[in-house]
């Protein structure tokens, strides 16, 4: 997606520093000089292109099919009674204020072995190993499972299913050194940026910017009129910088890793037994 890697450039991208744009999906990009890359393949992403991103590097790109849809849906289910209130603003008003509010509570909830868990592919999984087919799924549910506690599950899935595509960079010898955060949910969910910072047992910048797209276009732009020799010089020259950054909390990272290895043995679960 050209739109995204423009947003990657806009947004500052480094070599070996994964530039995630999180909105309703995620388009997932990493670049590296080609002489450190070699021959190096990375398995079951989207893409690995000479001169994408940046025209000096190797280009990476992978992703997830569903990020912020999976909020979406989840509030969407959560919100049909809405339906019967008349008063549209009221009924607006109320559902503004959902998203927020269940991060509110979700964030506060008390972290345990046996909190519910969640595998994010409601839109199949893009990567890695793209299957379009798969489905998602809760466990641990019981009559306690209120809307905050399905909320931190599905975050936590979304967060898990970004730590997959980062291990998979990491075991086919691309190191990934830092994170970049842009776009909506990045700029819009602290709680989200937290539990992914603490997932991933590594800090995430946000970038300032809301319009990274434009701005790495006019980043290209002006490389290509000669104002500046190369996209990095420009990248330096009009980037507008970092605006928040999430560092993972050290007495969780034990537990979201637990966590994360429920939850690769719940994604086989669902891949060899029911998405058949």
């Amino acid at each position: 997606a050209f739109d995204a890697h423009m947003g990657a450039v806009g947004g500052q991208i480094e070599p070996y520093h994964l530039s995630k744009v999180m909105g309703t999906s995620t388009c997932d990009m990493l670049v590296a000089p080609a002489n450190e890359v070699s021959d190096t393949l990375v398995r079951g992403i989207c893409g690995q292109v000479p001169g994408s991103v940046i025209p000096s590097m190797i280009g990476m790109e992978a992703g997830q099919s569903a990020f912020g849809d999976v909020y979406a849906w989840f509030k969407n289910l959560i919100s049909y009674p809405l339906k019967y209130i008349t008063d549209e603003k009221l009924r607006e008003e109320i559902s503004s204020k959902i998203i927020a509010d269940l991060s509110k509570e979700a964030a506060a909830l008390p972290l345990t072995e046996k909190d519910e868990l969640a595998v994010d592919w409601l839109n199949g999984r893009r990567t890695p190993d793209a299957n379009q087919l798969l489905k998602g799924g809760i466990i641990n549910l019981n009559l306690g499972s209120d809307a905050p506690r399905i909320f931190k599950a599905l975050v936590e899935a979304t967060c898990f299913g970004a730590k997959a595509i980062v291990d998979r960079f990491n075991e086919q010898g691309v190191t990934i050194k830092g994170l970049i955060g842009l776009g909506g949910v990045a700029k819009k969910s602290p709680y989200i940026m937290q539990v992914m910072a603490d997932v991933m047992n590594m800090p995430i910048r946000i970038h300032k910017s809301e319009q990274t797209c434009a701005i790495g276009a006019a980043m290209f732009a002006a490389t290509a009129a000669g104002l500046y020799p190369t996209v990095e010089d420009a990248m330096d020259a009009m980037g507008q910088g970092f605006d928040a950054e999430y560092h993972p909390r050290q007495e969780n990272v034990a537990y979201f890793q637990k966590r994360y290895d429920l939850y690769k043995q719940l994604g086989t679960f669902i891949e060899s037994k029911i998405s058949q």
